[in-house]
């Protein structure tokens, strides 16, 4: 029998151990929640991260490309490209504009006001 570590590209195989990990829930009131999540956005870091560093479990190295992201399907595209006056297959150009709205929020937000 075959071991299942030979059958995977050769550049997974530094994955592969993550790829066994077990995404875990956390049950707590929501304010637990929004305290871990804002401590973990003002500190740069994942809410995951954040967990594994107060339970004093190791952290993995920083990624590479920190990026924001979100689920996007067929309709939300469709009605991005209505508000873009763009084609729904140009996914792309709809990323591209859906980034510079989110550079233009961050670029005006105040801090001295409360935005919630």
């Amino acid at each position: 029998m075959k071991n299942k570590q030979k059958e995977l590209p050769e550049k997974w195989h530094a994955s592969s151990k993550a790829m066994r990990a077990v995404q875990v829930a956390f049950y707590v009131d929501e304010q637990i929640q929004i305290k871990i999540r804002q401590d973990a956005c003002l500190r740069g870091m994942s809410p995951s991260d954040l967990i594994r560093e107060i339970t004093q479990l190791p952290l993995s190295a920083p990624p590479k490309r920190p990026r924001l992201t979100a689920s996007l399907n067929k309709e939300d595209y469709a009605q991005l490209a209505l508000r873009y006056n763009l084609n729904p297959q140009d996914t792309l150009e709809i990323k591209r504009c859906v980034m510079q709205e989110l550079i233009d929020y961050a670029s005006n937000f105040d801090l001295s006001q409360d935005n919630t």
